[in-house]
């Protein structure tokens, strides 16, 4: 059983500690964490934190995959960590942060931020809708009944008054005042508001824009954040006795007016847009649109890139009623990991795998995936043929039927009726037998392709590794010392070939030289890694020891800088391998190819000690 304080202590230590957090929330199941900077995070010994599935840097955002148990995860962090939501500190601490990302980390961080936290009220009011649906269509209540129109209410008010959940979640993530925030918002769904805007108002000469701010989410982000602009510039030249009303007033008033006379009906037309040109795609492409989306879900998942579909679905299925791309392609995928996992608990002969591969697929049945992306699709590549190949046919099939859904839920056994249509009985019909075939699909296929992988299979994979040839220059080794593949590398990322191909490196000498002739485009701050590109414009990594950037600079002497020239041999990093070591960190050192050029390389062949020798600048390999 996990010890959810003590790994809280570890994940929040590993991701550089309390002052390295600015925000913390949490999904079904993984902990997302705003970082200040995101150089101080030890993905690796994330990792291996008991409890803990994965962890990856992605949308603006640390993620922790804690699975399940995430909750409970949440509350031992939280412990910790105490308020982050609340403090003038930690926003500037952000603000730091979100200097050092790229631009689309932050946007896709702000929409995570402002649309996860609405899942569970829409979630649970969507399926709430869709179980009432289902009975009214059983025969087991009447839709004129009392409590079938009551609970209705219930379900269908999260989508109505989107407007102002979506206002709340957006004023917690700009830190400005929730409430002032939510009742500027909520001036736009008022009844009486509703009525004047359909019998026309003319405001300063201006004709305002009919439009039904109910379930409507951009045109509140968008206040929202003027707003906040506004509330900051206010408090700034307001007195500080009357700032307690005067602030507010003000800010409530302009942010009202410039809202209903432009941002409104701008943020209207982005979101019917968006959604417009979304069923374009599914009419036009309809079938094998949905298809390529389920067939990327294992990727997209494992990277928590999924979330950034959010603002699609959500503004769709208020304004539409149904979502015909996203949930639907989920059903695919989610069955197809599921169906995956259980043939490789039937395969195996792997305890371990065999048990993480059973509660894996359990899991997804029920619409939750992560712990089989994690634990049994990503690790093994027959797994994740599968599971692509499953999903791809399951959704294009899927898609010619056009079953559709009316909640953003993961679907799984426990929520199939998020496909209960009562104007069209047979889409659930359609979903259930969909629900199946992915299923059984997945499993009869993984059941033939899956493989326990052996020891001869490592060394042969690591022997078609070293035999691969990029073609006709040798690239020379880069530090002296023992050449391995880089899957012997202990971190994933460069082991399971994220980056690229390429080799490493065991050092025997604290020289990184070039390879190759070049153009130096990038030298690390802290001088543990640097980027080349040959002549032929392939782009080389070079990346000195593992979670070196810790060390912050300590030991390491860049000679070179971006746009030099080099030769093959010219030094280019100095580093002190022996105090590295002391320092308690594995000195290994890779070289990966990021982007093939024209040319072809040659790669150093595998368990080879080099010796370099120096002769008129070039490095020449003794034994190459």
């Amino acid at each position: 059983m996990t010890n959810y304080e003590s790994s809280a202590k570890q994940i929040v230590n590993y991701v550089g500690g309390r002052k390295n957090i600015s925000n913390l929330i949490h999904c079904s199941t993984r902990l997302r964490f705003s970082l200040v900077d995101f150089d101080q995070v030890n993905l690796n010994k994330l990792k291996n934190v008991d409890g803990v599935l994965n962890a990856v840097t992605n949308s603006g955002q640390c993620q922790v995959v804690v699975g399940n148990d995430v909750m409970e995860m949440y509350d031992a962090v939280t412990k910790l960590t105490g308020d982050l939501n609340n403090s003038d500190q930690t926003a500037t601490k952000e603000k730091q942060g979100r200097k050092k990302q790229g631009w689309l980390h932050v946007v896709l961080d702000y929409m995570v931020a402002i649309f996860q936290p609405l899942i569970p009220a829409i979630a649970g009011g969507g399926v709430l809708r869709s179980f009432l649906m289902l009975f009214a269509m059983l025969g087991w209540m009447s839709e004129k009944s009392t409590l079938y129109q009551v609970l209705n209410f219930v379900g269908t008010a999260p989508v109505y008054f989107l407007p102002l959940l979506v206002a709340v979640t957006t004023a917690q993530k700009l830190r400005v005042n929730v409430l002032v925030a939510m009742s500027t918002v909520s001036a736009l769904v008022l009844p009486d508001f509703v009525t004047a805007m359909g019998k026309g108002v003319n405001l300063l000469g201006v004709h305002l824009t009919n439009v039904d701010y109910s379930t409507q989410a951009f045109p509140a982000i968008l206040a929202v954040f003027f707003y906040a602009g506004m509330e900051k510039l206010v408090t700034k030249y307001s007195p500080k006795a009357i700032r307690v009303f005067f602030v507010p007033m003000v800010s409530m008033a302009v942010t009202y007016l410039v809202t209903l006379v432009v941002l409104g009906p701008f943020g209207y037309y982005v979101g019917t847009g968006l959604t417009a040109v979304i069923m374009f795609l599914y009419q036009h492409f309809g079938f094998l649109a949905m298809a390529l989306l389920a067939a990327a879900l294992p990727i997209m998942v494992s990277t928590g890139m999924h979330k950034a579909l959010y603002p699609y679905v959500l503004p769709t299925l208020s304004s539409v009623g149904h979502e015909m791309m996203y949930v639907p392609a989920s059903l695919a995928h989610n069955m197809s990991e599921s169906g995956m996992s259980f043939a490789v608990a039937v395969r195996t002969k792997d305890p371990k795998l065999r048990a993480t591969a059973l509660s894996a697929g359990i899991s997804a049945l029920f619409g939750i995936t992560e712990p089989a992306v994690y634990g049994v699709t990503l690790q093994h590549k027959r797994a994740m043929g599968t599971v692509m190949a499953s999903s791809f046919v399951g959704a294009g099939i899927i898609g010619l039927l056009g079953i559709k859904a009316f909640a953003p839920v993961g679907p799984g056994l426990a929520s199939l009726s998020i496909f209960a249509d009562k104007t069209d009985p047979s889409n659930l019909y359609k979903a259930i037998v969909m629900f199946f075939v992915s299923l059984l699909m997945s499993f009869v296929l993984g059941l033939f392709v899956w493989k326990d992988e052996t020891t001869t299979d490592r060394d042969d994979d690591r022997q078609k590794d070293s035999e691969q040839s990029f073609g006709d220059e040798q690239l020379s080794t880069p530090v002296a010392g023992t050449v391995m593949p880089l899957s012997a590398v202990n971190d994933e990322v460069f082991s399971k070939g994220t980056l690229g191909k390429g080799v490493a490196v065991s050092p025997t000498q604290g020289k990184l030289v070039a390879p190759t002739d070049g153009t130096v485009m990038m030298v690390y701050k802290t001088g543990h890694a640097l980027g080349m590109k040959t002549k032929g414009v392939s782009e080389l990594l070079f990346h000195i020891g593992l979670d070196t950037v810790n060390l912050k600079g300590k030991y390491f002497t860049p000679k070179v800088k971006q746009g030099d020239k080099v030769k093959r041999g010219d030094t280019l990093i100095e580093f002190d391998l022996d105090k590295i070591k002391a320092a308690g960190y594995d000195p290994t050192t890779m070289m990966v190819v990021t982007n093939r050029g024209k040319e072809k390389l040659k790669f150093p062949r595998f368990n080879e000690n080099t010796k370099p020798e120096f002769n008129n600048g070039n490095l020449n390999l003794a034994n190459a």
